[in-house]
């Protein structure tokens, strides 16, 4: 799959880029590009852009990179929306409320699991409690029987 995205060609502390189409398997430092369709330069903004070669790469098949779409929609050379190129923030997670909340949480299982077994115990009770009486009911009748 063809790409079209920045090489930079610049020294240190003076970034200047070529805009290339190339293989997207291939390193960006590796200089092996099929073409190179526009420069870029950071820090005066100015771009130069080769317009209709842009458009038959893209009519072709090769995709843009973030910026690079961003750049030739800006240079209305390409119609469609910018993307955010930025990474997006991930959540701060507060590990020590992580932790209180796990604990939380198993504490009010284990109640729950409590209250269960004890519930469990006085249905047993319940039921003890009635056998007992339906025996005591049934010595009573045996009883009166014997008299």
């Amino acid at each position: 799959m063809l790409k079209i995205r920045l090489q930079r060609i610049g020294r240190r502390n003076e970034p200047h880029f070529r805009v290339v189409v190339a293989e997207h398997t291939t390193g960006v430092k590796s200089n092996k590009f099929i073409e190179k369709v526009g420069t870029f330069n950071p820090k005066t903004k100015h771009t130069q852009l080769n317009a209709d070669r842009i458009t038959y790469w893209i009519s072709v098949g090769a995709k843009t990179s973030d910026r690079v779409h961003n750049m030739l929609v800006k240079a209305k050379i390409i119609d469609g929306k910018t993307i955010n190129v930025l990474p997006q923030k991930s959540p701060i997670i507060d590990e020590e409320k992580l932790a209180k909340e796990k604990e939380e949480a198993e504490a009010k299982a284990q109640a729950e699991e409590t209250k269960k077994e004890n519930e469990e115990v006085k249905e047993g009770a319940k039921d003890d409690i009635e056998a007992t009486e339906e025996n005591k009911e049934e010595n009573t009748e045996v009883t009166e029987e014997d008299k």
